[in-house]
């Protein structure tokens, strides 16, 4: 009884008594040493969470994408041994998708069998005692929201025409949202922050931004990359803007300048030579203008004020002027 690679789903005993699964313990201290090791930063974030996950707990993740929630979740899952079943929170998700559904082509000749069903995402996790996380809660249905309080409620989950599948001690249920997000979404009840715990996630500092990009360019000329994170940052404070960027748009902008770069023939520095500053611009056009969104009535395009901000984050040097000579590209 398995979808793939899916662990054969695990189903309570009718006649059994009708005592509720508990959550069993989690390494707190493997899933923190993890996390040290793949994500930067998010120290405080990653002993919090380790620690209620290890006391049994759900949890709500609150924060805007970008911000490294699922890399620190894929640590800490891998630190404490269990799997992590990912779902994309949306519209189409529906009770069917998350729970699984029966084979209908093996219904119409064997009728609802136990081997016929077709485990979703949520029956797996569950089954395996893996961890279920959710992203972009927010945009679920409420019939869907419905299935998940229920499981948080009891650790179980009724499933027609199957049976009872009861949590696996390790199962654990995180759920993420961007709360900044009003377009697409619902109202979270009240119901699921009471059976959850809440942990808040802010974009990194600068030195961590920093830090994010330089582990995946460290060929790339430093300042340049200071540089990159300079901008990216500023999309946050723009009076013109609503949405800022995450540090995923100081990756793609490092990213795409190194291939122009060689493209070219120039070379990417803190301070580019004239001739070489399109190569940014062109970069961080590419990498920024479809991650910010302007104020409603806003009279500038999105790409005046990335061109800007790109112009702007260049270093000033000793005197106070951002021009002088940048070298030879």
């Amino acid at each position: 009884m398995t979808n793939g690679s899916a662990a054969p789903v695990s189903l309570v005993d009718p006649g059994a008594a009708p005592r509720l699964p508990t959550a069993g313990p989690l390494p707190v201290r493997s899933m923190i040493d993890a996390s040290h090791a793949r994500v930067v930063g998010r120290l405080r974030e990653s002993e919090v969470i380790a620690a209620a996950l290890a006391a049994g707990r759900s949890i709500l993740l609150e924060g805007p994408p970008g911000t490294g929630k699922t890399t620190l979740l894929r640590a800490l899952a891998e630190g404490a041994g269990v799997g992590l079943e990912l779902v994309e929170g949306n519209a189409e998700l529906s009770p069917a998708r998350l729970v699984g559904h029966h084979d209908p082509s093996r219904v119409l000749t064997e009728d609802y069998r136990p081997e016929n069903f077709v485990p979703g995402p949520l029956v797996r996790a569950l089954s395996s005692g893996a961890l279920l996380y959710v992203e972009e809660l927010n945009r679920v249905p409420e019939e869907t929201l419905n299935v998940l309080l229920g499981v948080l409620s009891e650790r179980r989950l009724h499933v027609p025409r199957l049976g009872v599948v009861d949590a696996a001690p390790s199962f654990r249920l995180v759920a993420a949202m961007n709360p900044s997000d009003a377009v697409g979404t619902g109202r979270i009840t009240p119901a699921l922050y009471d059976r959850s715990c809440r942990v808040g996630f802010a974009h990194q500092n600068a030195d961590e931004e920093t830090a994010i990009v330089r582990r995946d360019h460290d060929v790339v000329d430093a300042a340049f990359v200071e540089r990159a994170v300079r901008a990216t940052r500023s999309t946050r404070e723009h009076p013109d803007l609503r949405l800022g960027s995450s540090v995923r748009g100081a990756l793609d902008l490092v990213a795409v300048a190194e291939s122009l770069a060689e493209l070219r023939s120039v070379a990417l520095a803190g301070r580019l030579a004239p001739a070489a500053e399109s190569t940014g611009t062109d970069a961080a056009l590419a990498a920024l203008s479809g991650r910010v969104q302007l104020l409603e009535g806003s009279t500038r395009t999105v790409e005046e004020v990335v061109a800007e901000l790109w112009a702007a984050s260049a270093p000033v040097d000793a005197t106070g002027s951002d021009g002088g000579d940048p070298g030879k590209a």
